[in-house]
């Protein structure tokens, strides 16, 4: 069994979008620098934040994101975002109407069965869990093994929390990556058991 990993761009107040759902310059990081970081020629990053980025989403197997981030993205058009596998979506409501079926996303009720489910895809590869509500929630239960932060010099005030709902402490490791790429600071934890 893989890895669990929580993850997400977040501003140094602790949010990953504002109040309306945008996530202003979170993500200027994955376009500024001069390294493409995948093949769609979008994403462009500094050498220091390839090395540490591509060699994680390479062991990436499977993405859990909850049904407002599916709906936000128009569901990524089908295609799971990154080169990745599977997305198991996080939902009480039925896969959107004229959704193909075929399409490697997989809607399931609840954050235990979720995480299931995901582990079943992944096999021994890395199980994401996008940052936000169900990331938090995910914490909370007792389901991630590492917290990885991508923190851009940005201040929101307010907006959507990168630890979603959670209200309790959850103590973490020291980091065992601080790295610095090019307007991001690469954050790695382990979840304290």
């Amino acid at each position: 069994m893989g890895k669990v990993v929580m993850y997400g761009s977040v501003s140094v107040d602790g949010f990953i979008a504002d109040e309306n759902d945008r996530p202003g310059p979170l993500f200027d990081w994955l376009s500024g620098g001069d390294v493409p970081l995948d093949g769609s020629g979008e994403l462009k990053v500094s050498q220091t934040s390839y090395d540490y980025t591509r060699a994680y989403w390479d062991r990436i197997g499977v993405t859990i994101v909850g049904r407002h981030v599916f709906d936000l993205t128009d569901g990524w058009d089908g295609k799971p975002p990154g080169g990745i596998d599977h997305v198991v979506v996080v939902t009480h409501r039925p896969m959107p109407e004229g959704w193909d079926p075929e399409a490697p996303f997989h809607f399931v009720d609840g954050v235990e069965a979720a995480m299931a489910r995901a582990q079943e895809l992944a096999g021994d590869r890395t199980v994401e869990v996008a940052a936000g509500d169900v990331g938090g929630q995910m914490l909370a239960a007792g389901l991630v093994d590492e917290v990885r932060m991508d923190v851009v010099p940005v201040v929101f005030g307010s907006g959507k929390r990168y630890f979603g709902p959670v209200d309790a402490q959850h103590l973490l490791e020291d980091p065992d990556a601080v790295i610095q790429g090019d307007r991001v600071l690469h954050l790695r934890y382990r979840v304290r058991r």
